[in-house]
């Protein structure tokens, strides 16, 4: 992954912000435990749902099951994104990353990726790794999606503060 263009969006930013650094964000990326990824339904409808996630690689990371909601509507537009942060008003950063979701089959991501989830959420996601699957700590097989950022906006509190990292054309 390249390194961003940063901006501080003067126009939604109180006077003393400052940009918040890639490296900044980054790091609440790895720290969030719960994102909202929304996608869009093949009719056109939004669809929004909680989920865990990991930043891996230069990406962010999550799973779901071939039937489900998310899966329908990433086999039609892989375009996502994900949110993250709190809901506290005067403190934190809230993170919105966009970009498009491919589905990961590359037995290196996969124990690379198996591998991050285990230190969070108390273990409680303990992903293995077989023959090119990326297996639930039920044991059954899931599909595992990773994000490359396009765009990832920063809201910064106190003061408040609108980052936009770009990459690339985005």
């Amino acid at each position: 992954m390249s390194t961003p263009t940063t901006s501080l969006d003067e126009r939604y930013s109180s006077p003393t912000a400052i940009a918040t650094t890639w490296p900044a964000t980054q790091d609440e990326l790895a720290s969030a435990e719960l994102f909202w990824l929304s996608t869009v339904r093949a009719d056109g409808r939004p669809h929004v749902t909680p989920l865990v996630a990991v930043w891996a690689l230069d990406q962010l990371h999550f799973t779901t099951g071939d039937t489900e909601q998310k899966a329908a509507n990433l086999r039609a537009n892989p375009h996502v994104i994900l949110t993250t942060g709190c809901n506290d008003w005067r403190t934190g950063i809230d993170v919105v990353v966009e970009g498009i979701a491919q589905r990961a089959t590359d037995q290196s991501v996969l124990d690379t990726v198996a591998k991050a989830f285990l230190p969070k959420w108390d273990g409680d996601w303990a992903y293995t790794t077989e023959d090119g699957k990326f297996l639930h700590p039920g044991g059954f097989q899931v599909e595992l999606y990773s994000v490359t950022p396009t765009k990832v906006f920063a809201f910064a509190k106190d003061p408040f503060g609108h980052t936009v990292h770009r990459f690339g054309e985005s």
